[in-house]
């Protein structure tokens, strides 16, 4: 009995551990490129592009941008302004607010993980549930704001026609919004077990 607690507070322990690990380097994803745009440190320049076969771009444009690759490239955007930094970084911070978010509430159900601690809790399934929404969110949001930004980037400038602009939806995070909300479909139906069984007794 005393191996089986030791074993479960390792594996606690180290589930923990995982997460707080994963949490700062998402908060560390977040900082510095937060500390770019406000210029504290060297801001980021360039953003990865697609760029259109057809389409041909000869020489730099006017406001110091340039274009270095051939169907995926990068876009340098030359002593950036405030907008320019924020649009060049915008979705990649947003992505790491809402990772962040998602493994904050992981950490939440690892914490009931303990032995004094009840893993089928109504608070679980909405935490479950919470997850499966911001995971849905960041696959339909961060797509968006990058065309968005790209678009604002390019627009007006001779990349606008080399650069190829369109909508793609990530697959994974969808398919572990699905998981999650299963995942959370299950952990009510056994609160409701529970619940069920200690009426009974």
């Amino acid at each position: 009995m005393k191996t089986t607690s030791w074993w479960r507070t390792l594996d606690r322990h180290s589930l923990e551990g995982i997460i707080s690990l994963g949490l700062l380097g998402v908060g560390l994803s977040i900082l510095f490129p937060l500390l770019g745009v406000t210029g504290l440190i060297p801001p980021t320049e360039t953003r990865e592009v697609r760029l259109d076969d057809r389409a041909q771009v000869t020489a730099p444009s006017a406001d110091g941008m340039t274009l270095q690759g051939t169907h995926q490239a990068e876009l340098t955007v030359s002593a950036p302004g405030l907008l320019d930094r924020v649009l060049l970084v915008g979705p990649q911070i947003v992505q790491g607010i809402l990772i962040l978010a998602i493994l904050t509430v992981i950490m939440q159900i690892a914490t009931t993980f303990r032995a004094d601690q009840e893993i089928f809790d109504r608070r679980n399934t909405r935490r479950l549930f919470a997850v499966a929404a911001t995971l849905l969110v960041t696959a339909t949001l961060v797509p968006a704001l990058d065309v968005l930004a790209t678009t604002i980037l390019v627009s007006g400038t001779p990349m606008e026609q080399a650069v190829e602009i369109s909508y793609e939806l990530s697959a994974l995070p969808v398919l572990l919004s699905f998981l999650a909300a299963g995942l959370a479909g299950a952990f009510g139906y056994g609160t409701r077990l529970r619940a069920d069984t200690e009426g009974l007794v």
